[in-house]
């Protein structure tokens, strides 16, 4: 049996690297490092770092690396990346994002912050976060700091973190650098299959660059999984299952045979899962019944990349349960961590390495 000190070390190291949305080329070289030592081959392009094994069409993983913070927009001014990532172009209503921001303006009192050159990930200072609210002019979140009056405009802020383990979850701002330390965990195990690292995921705009990537290299369909965290309000909600799939989002229906394999995979491993899209229809079901509007479905990389590329890129989803979305106190649970990572290890044939099974189960 082994520990998880080495996948722990690996997380560890990527939270404290910075890769606010728009602002990742810092972060992709932390990560291009991690993955090349672990005998990937990387390659770098516009918005996506591609890391694969000998046997590269076998298998394709995807997460996103970016991480939601701050940029600065003028003197003393700062603005949720996301949104001035995104243009403000991309406000289609079917984000959860979007759907969150009301709530979680009150969410970052107090909250330490950093700013760096989003190159080289040099460090330009510190502060705090003083104020938030929601200027209903420009609809962004706004922020109030101090300690950064010195930077210009276009400077990413991250927020500062480092991960915490409290009552057998993991903690801190996990979206979605938890299943990207996983995907290069997956390379130290032996991945030989291909595994995409996108930017700018937070701000709408990963699919486009995953896309543009497919067209050039990819045969003539290509099936992908994408992986990342699932927001749940509490963790009692959240523990009601180990992973998370879907049938599809609010951009398209999924593969059905991709998903159903995946079902299968947490079915013989004894791996308790439920659907996504099921979930927020019960809930909009009984909103419906209390005169409640109903929820989003939720806007994905991998439905947007579905939507988009009339049949070359198809495939499904799989996700870890969490609480607290979008905050620096979002938690995972070790035994969903531990049940994402047996099913990775299933669908890739290797050994899981913190107790003994059948790989190919």
């Amino acid at each position: 049996m082994s520990d998880r000190t080495a996948f722990l070390d690996i997380l560890k190291s990527l939270l404290r690297s910075p890769s606010v949305v728009g602002a990742e080329h810092s972060f992709f070289r932390v990560l291009q490092r991690e993955l090349e030592e672990r005998g990937a081959q990387v390659t770098w392009y516009e918005g996506v770092l591609v890391a694969q094994g000998k046997d590269p069409m076998s298998l394709m993983f995807s997460a996103h690396i970016d991480r939601h913070g701050l940029v600065c927009t003028g003197p003393n001014e700062f603005q949720y990346a996301a949104f001035v990532s995104g243009g403000r172009s991309d406000l289609l209503g079917n984000s959860v994002s979007e759907e969150l921001m009301k709530m979680i303006v009150d969410r970052f009192g107090d909250v330490g912050v950093f700013a760096y050159e989003p190159w080289s990930g040099a460090y330009r200072g510190r502060g705090k976060i003083e104020r938030t609210y929601i200027c209903p002019h420009r609809n962004n979140l706004i922020f109030e700091l101090s300690g950064m009056e010195h930077l210009v405009a276009g400077t990413p802020v991250a927020f500062r973190d480092q991960l915490r383990i409290e009552n057998g979850r993991y903690l801190g701002q996990l979206d979605n650098v938890l299943t990207a330390a996983m995907l290069v965990y997956l390379f130290e195990l032996g991945f030989q299959g291909t595994a995409f690292f996108t930017a700018q995921e937070e701000a709408g705009r990963s699919w486009r660059y995953l896309l543009e990537w497919f067209r050039r290299f990819g045969g003539s369909t290509n099936q992908l999984v994408v992986v990342d965290t699932s927001p749940y309000p509490d963790v009692p909600a959240a523990n009601e299952q180990l992973l998370v799939l879907r049938h599809c989002d609010a951009n398209a229906s999924f593969n059905v045979e991709l998903t159903n394999r995946l079902a299968e995979k947490c079915k013989r491993l004894g791996i308790r899962y439920s659907f996504k899209d099921d979930y927020i229809r019960r809930q909009n079901e009984e909103n419906a019944r209390q005169g409640i509007a109903a929820k989003s479905m939720g806007s994905t990389e991998m439905g947007r990349i579905i939507a988009a590329s009339n049949g070359l890129v198809d495939g499904t989803t799989l996700q870890i349960p969490t609480t607290g979305y979008h905050t620096m106190d979002e938690s995972a649970g070790v035994e969903a961590c531990d049940a994402f990572l047996r099913v990775l290890c299933a669908m890739a044939g290797l050994r899981y390495p913190f107790w003994t099974y059948d790989p190919m189960a």
